[in-house]
């Protein structure tokens, strides 16, 4: 029964989410037609030169289903799951990260502070307010000398790993250990009248002083196609946007990296200062000579773990996974890069769990470098970990829910998916992944991993037949 209603559904054109919009639920699969179903879902003209892996177990370790299960794929964002369960399992829900402020205060109210970063993912314009707030509420009327210590995470602020486009983007934005605004320079293109040049605004004024636009926009006509790419030059301060926008629609929010995140973190804090009447002779980026004697003078700290991870995982951020997975490796004090000896500190308390370090290559912990390889049966041994784990809650709460929350949240509405699938996707130059947790309404819940790498079709059809695969699990039933 289940595999004709496969067939016949992958028949009318739009999958199994097209059938299921037809005819309803009321169809069911035995695991043992479940490899046809799957099968004939990889016939798809798409997938004739892609590779898929699959590995499928009910959480109780019974294998249902496994395609190239120990061979290794792309797994895109998909590595986040291994990076938030490791810095769960490792710090703890309750974990925070402080941002402080040391310094010494004459009885003239003049001082020399030294604010040092920890990596805060979260820190935004309010906590450097906050600081500021502090330091003013102890009657510091002017500060010599301003250092930012941004040592907390040794090695490189960018990931070597990770290709030129993706280093220009807010998303691809370098990690140091002085965040402000997820290190991104947001900014917005309005359209103007028909044939002009879009206009380019910052988000922060003062953000955009020194900088160089190329402008290789327009505005069009309704009717016409709508979109825009925006980069800069990596050496020089020279924004570069393309693109078109119709007239009358709505401005477009981009965002690029913040080339200097330390000083920009640095002269934001003298802003935040001055406007609690606080004037600052001099900023230098980097620890002061000696600060053994100073006390603390303002904190700020990050949200729970717990609460870091949902954006982590929900919105897929780049910059908190690496944040949190250098974190980590900032326990480690004699290692030479933070980002390294964080993957070896994850992997090493992973195995010690269950999981197989042979069958990962983690170079970074967003999963934005092409270089990163796992295979289906580790990232569910991953999900296995979790599952049995005391903080599987908390894991399970970071991840998306389809069709209602984060990056699934417009994926299997009006389908026996919706609602019952927490999981983590990922996308990155024709490789797609999906893996999570999936509860059949006549099945044993499950843990999945499903990878699409090297298919040559755009996004929506890769997530289209992601989408067909998941439906077909959905619908398992016990068979005798």
């Amino acid at each position: 029964m289940g595999m004709n209603w496969c067939n016949r559904a992958l028949g009318i054109g739009g999958g199994l989410l097209g059938a299921i919009a037809a005819t309803g639920p009321a169809v069911a699969l035995c695991p043992a037609d479940l490899p046809g179903a799957m099968e004939a879902i990889a016939q798809h003209s798409e997938l004739a030169r892609a590779r898929v892996g699959m590995q499928i177990e009910t959480l109780d370790g019974e294998a249902v289903y496994s395609q190239s299960g120990d061979r290794f794929f792309v797994p895109a964002s998909a590595l986040k799951l291994v990076t938030t369960a490791a810095v769960l399992t490792e710090l703890g829900p309750d974990y925070r990260i402080r941002t402080a402020v040391l310094g010494t205060v004459d009885g003239a109210g003049r001082a020399t502070l030294q604010v040092v970063g920890r990596g805060d993912p979260s820190f935004d314009q309010a906590d450097l307010a906050d600081l500021a707030r502090q330091i003013g509420e102890l009657n510091v009327r002017q500060v010599d000398i301003l250092y930012g210590d941004d040592s907390a995470f040794v090695g490189e602020a960018v990931n070597p790993n990770w290709e030129w486009e993706d280093v220009q983007a807010g998303y691809g934005a370098p990690i140091n250990a002085l965040i402000l605004e997820e290190n991104e320079i947001g900014l917005s293109l309005h359209p103007q009248a028909v044939g002009q040049p879009l206009q380019v605004v910052w988000d922060v004024p003062r953000q955009g002083t020194g900088w160089t636009i190329e402008n290789a926009t327009r505005t069009v006509a309704p009717g016409e196609s709508e979109f825009v790419s925006v980069g800069r030059d990596l050496s020089r301060p020279i924004l570069q946007v393309a693109g078109q926008l119709v007239a009358g629609s709505p401005p477009e929010p981009v965002a690029i990296a913040e080339p200097n995140p330390g000083a920009a973190f640095l002269n934001a804090l003298q802003t935040a200062l001055a406007e609690q009447g606080i004037e600052v002779q001099q900023v230098r980026l980097g620890p002061s000579p000696a600060t053994q004697d100073w006390s603390e003078l303002a904190v700020v700290q990050s949200p729970p773990l717990a609460e870091l991870l949902i954006p982590t995982n929900q919105s897929s951020n780049n910059l908190y996974a690496e944040a949190l997975l250098k974190t980590l490796g900032s326990r480690n004090s004699s290692a030479e890069d933070a980002t390294a000896a964080g993957i070896e500190l994850a992997l090493n308390r992973l195995q010690t769990l269950g999981l197989d370090p042979a069958d990962v290559v983690m170079v970074d912990g967003a999963g934005l470098a092409r270089k990163n390889l796992i295979t289906p049966a580790a990232l569910v041994d991953v999900l296995q970990i979790m599952a049995r784990s005391p903080q599987a809650e908390v894991f399970r709460e970071s991840l998306a829910v389809a069709g209602q929350s984060g990056t699934l949240r417009n994926r299997w509405l009006d389908t026996p998916v919706e609602g019952q699938l927490s999981g983590k996707s990922g996308a990155i130059s024709r490789n797609f992944a999906l893996a999570g947790y999936l509860q059949p309404e006549r099945y044993a819940p499950v843990a999945f991993t499903i990878f699409l790498n090297n298919i040559d079709a755009p996004g929506r059809v890769a997530r289209s037949l992601i989408d067909d695969m998941v439906l077909a699990i959905a619908t398992l039933e016990p068979c005798e």
